[in-house]
């Protein structure tokens, strides 16, 4: 039992002692052995070096991997955020569009309680698809009196722009 443990001791000991030249030229048998030997060396060597070189290669793969899950997590999280704003921005439109509707009934009653000419006057200034909207929630005669009474040019858009279906 200790002959096993004090074996590989003596190898190592006696492997790390540095070989003379006198030693060097009787461990080989002919020149071609140790020409064999050097090259096996040399490819040990440069084995050895790829190896360390593979290793290297590894440990930075392994960060520029880490950083990319992070750069991923990041992404994910900002595009979670995007989305929240999103829906936000969503309901926020969505009262905001009923909101104008309701005061586009509040302005087409305002209309129809105007002369047709005055009504028809100031319907010249707007928006034609605001104006469209206004006549739309009108009385079909009180929008027709101010249809009549405005240019014939006006009337025409204002025709045109309320039979067209706006594309949301």
């Amino acid at each position: 039992m200790i002959k096993k443990c004090i074996f590989p001791v003596i190898i190592l000991f006696f492997f790390a002692i540095p070989i003379t030249r006198a030693e060097e030229e009787l461990k080989y048998s002919s020149v071609e052995e140790r020409r064999i030997a050097e090259a096996i060396g040399k490819e040990r060597k440069r084995i050895r070096q790829e190896w360390i070189q593979i290793d290297l290669r590894k440990k930075e793969l392994k960060v520029i991997e880490e950083g990319v899950d992070k750069k991923l997590a990041e992404i994910d999280s900002k595009l979670s955020q995007l989305q929240l704003q999103q829906r936000k921005i969503e309901k926020l439109l969505a009262k905001k569009s009923i909101a104008e509707k309701k005061r586009i009934v509040s302005l087409a009653k305002i209309y129809a309680k105007m002369t047709p000419i005055r009504a028809a006057q100031a319907m010249a200034g707007l928006d034609e698809q605001l104006a469209s909207d206004i006549l739309e929630q009108m009385k079909i005669k009180a929008a027709a009196k101010i249809l009549d009474a405005s240019s014939r040019q006006k009337a025409t858009n204002l025709s045109k722009t309320y039979s067209t279906i706006p594309v949301k």
